[in-house]
């Protein structure tokens, strides 16, 4: 169970910081969630890019993890 609650936590992750992403890229002003962070648009960008590998690899752990424990097919 808690493989695949690493799997969704993952991949909730990577929706968030994907669709951020996209939003930055569109409108350089808007930094959603990041928005208290200071350093503008390269740094907002550079932190979306890593929690987009980062929600990308808790997901493929996940995953893994829960098909060898039997929790998926």
């Amino acid at each position: 169970m808690k493989h695949v609650a690493t799997l969704v936590v993952g991949m909730l992750l990577l929706v968030l910081a994907v669709q951020g992403a996209i939003r930055l890229v569109v409108d350089h002003t808007d930094a959603g969630l990041l928005a208290w962070m200071p350093g503008g648009f390269g740094v907002w960008l550079l932190c979306y890019a890593v929690l987009t590998v980062a929600g990308a690899l808790l997901a493929a752990r996940g995953s893994a993890r829960a098909k060898r424990a039997g929790g998926g097919g």
